[in-house]
């Protein structure tokens, strides 16, 4: 029998104990700042009825969903019946689930399912793994994690001035300081569709305006006329490449623009709405500036999130100095949960992209040693006695609430310090003859060199400390 050479499949990845370790440091800011807010937990199946899924996220959306197929006992006793029936072809569909896309949707289906049973406004945050039969790349992956909060049962502009604030808060918490939070409103987007005399193709306009980043001016002219929108519409596009001034100054010169469109103003009434929140609650948001000195909250109204669920403010976060994707997305959903039979009931939220996060914060530098220690003390061992010997301190150090562990067995002290150096644990304890005769133990720091003798109970104060 050949052996077959282990393998995983493309986009997805094994996390080390050194990874999940930086993994959980951003989970636990991010976790922190939910909670703080008002923001409970939530956990949904990996697998969800693909009529759940399909739909929503538009055409592209729909061709990453990775399906399963029906298998194991119904799908035996369905071909059995078949062929009994002398039937050519299966008749139950080869698949009705999929792995879920993103955890909006799944949040928005939770939602209707247990209308009865949760309180409204209901505030949830959800920190799980989804798929998308995407192509892998740097920065994008098949299995992922997303770090979701959302809140529905309410209209109030209030949501989205927390949202903005949580993510300014958890990205300056994990040390970040040149990021842009970019927000804009589709109603901007639909008034913008109607003034320049398209109304209806705002579809088109969104999908071609949101590559600006990538393909420039001309390469956006290109693309909306290649999707039918007249050139003399085009033309009336180019002062919004061009608007100047802080945010507040960009509103008032889009009001000129748009205010006499319906769908323009609801955004700019909107988005008015959400700085005097911001204002109100003299967020660090609106007063900081990224490296480059401009502002953190910047209105983008370029920007349009491809998701078609999205009816209100919309949001997209990217660190500019490093190449990398958003980090951060999301915007009100007002109709998603009549999807599902439940109208009326207007929701918004975001998601960060940890995978996404972890390797900015790699390549900035910006995981503390703290993040990096699993261990902070090895007990090294060189005959029975001293390993008799180190049990009750082990425990001694454990019940200190400092992580502990002791070398399984006698063996050469070059061995056991290696293990510590490998697994960057930054303090031994040598525990031989001598130290079980005096009462003192050496305490080595392995990173400085340094070595002193001490008793179990002053250790346990350097390693607190």
């Amino acid at each position: 029998m050949s052996k077959e050479k282990p393998s995983i499949p493309k986009g997805t990845r094994d996390f080390g104990p050194a990874v999940v370790v930086k993994r959980n440091y951003i989970f636990n800011i991010i976790k922190r700042t939910f909670e703080k807010f008002g923001y409970l937990p939530l956990e949904t199946p990996a697998m969800e009825q693909l009529s759940v899924l399909t739909g929503k996220y538009g055409d592209e959306g729909d061709q990453l969903l990775f399906k399963i197929l029906n298998s194991g006992d119904f799908m035996s006793k369905t071909r059995t019946e078949d062929i009994e029936q002398g039937h050519k072809h299966l008749t139950r569909k080869v698949s009705e689930k999929g792995l879920r896309y993103d955890l909006t949707v799944p949040f928005a289906r939770f939602v209707v399912m247990n209308r009865n049973e949760i309180t409204f406004p209901f505030k949830r945050y959800q920190i799980q793994p989804v798929w998308r039969a995407d192509r892998p790349q740097r920065g994008r992956y098949r299995e992922f994690y997303q770090c979701d909060a959302d809140v529905v049962g309410t209209n109030s502009l209030l949501c989205e001035a927390e949202i903005v604030q949580m993510i300014n808060e958890v990205l300056t918490m994990l040390g970040l300081t040149d990021f842009t939070i970019k927000i804009n409103h589709r109603g901007i987007l639909s008034g913008i569709a109607e003034a320049i005399g398209e109304k209806g193709r705002e579809g088109d306009i969104c999908v071609a305006i949101d590559k600006l980043d990538k393909i420039g001016k001309e390469g956006v002219r290109k693309e909306l006329i290649e999707r039918g929108i007249s050139e003399e519409a085009v033309s009336k596009l180019e002062p919004l490449y061009t608007l100047e001034g802080n945010n507040e100054q960009i509103l008032d010169q889009l009001q000129s623009i748009l205010g006499e469109t319906t769908e323009g103003a609801r955004g700019l009434k909107d988005l008015h709405e959400v700085w005097q929140y911001l204002s109100a609650l003299k967020s660090q948001a609106l007063t900081a500036t990224n490296d480059s000195g401009n502002p953190r909250l910047m209105l983008d109204v370029t920007l349009a999130r491809g998701l078609s669920y999205y009816t209100g403010c919309i949001f997209e976060v990217k660190v500019n100095n490093v190449s990398m994707g958003s980090i951060s997305g999301g915007g009100r959903y007002d109709n998603l949960t009549g999807m599902f039979g439940m109208p009326g009931i207007s929701g918004v939220g975001f998601s960060f992209g940890v995978d996404r996060i972890y390797d900015v914060l790699e390549e900035l530098q910006l995981f503390p040693d703290s993040s990096q220690v699993g261990t902070k003390v090895l007990l090294v061992q060189f005959d029975k006695e001293s390993e008799m010997h180190a049990l009750p301190i082990l425990q001694q150090l454990r019940n200190a609430g400092i992580a502990s562990e002791l070398y399984p067995e006698p063996a050469k002290l070059k061995k056991q310090m290696g293990y510590a150096d490998q697994k960057n644990i930054p303090y031994v304890i040598l525990i031989g003859s001598e130290e079980i005769a005096t009462g003192k133990l050496k305490l080595r720091n392995m990173q400085q060199g340094e070595q002193q003798d001490l008793t179990i109970e002053e250790i346990i104060s350097v390693l607190k400390n």
